[in-house]
């Protein structure tokens, strides 16, 4: 599994965005139909919400990666 780190710049950031700005897709746009899939989940849960808000201590799966989220 890669294992991938984000550091928040203030209090969250929007699942799509966390995703684009990762690198795990090409847009926001990108980012939320892959949350509309069900593929992606925060803290072990399947997330739907597609700009569901990410604050630090928060785990992000998609697929064979992870991302932790870190304040700053």
């Amino acid at each position: 599994m890669q294992q991938l780190e984000f550091q928040l710049n203030g209090e969250h950031v929007e699942l799509n965005q966390l995703l684009k700005m990762v690198g795990l897709c090409d847009s926001g746009g990108a980012g939320k139909a892959l949350v509309a899939e069900g593929v992606v989940s925060v803290d072990g849960q399947i997330e739907l919400r597609k700009t569901a808000k990410i604050r630090a201590g928060s785990v992000v799966s998609l697929g064979d990666v992870s991302i932790s989220v870190l304040a700053q």
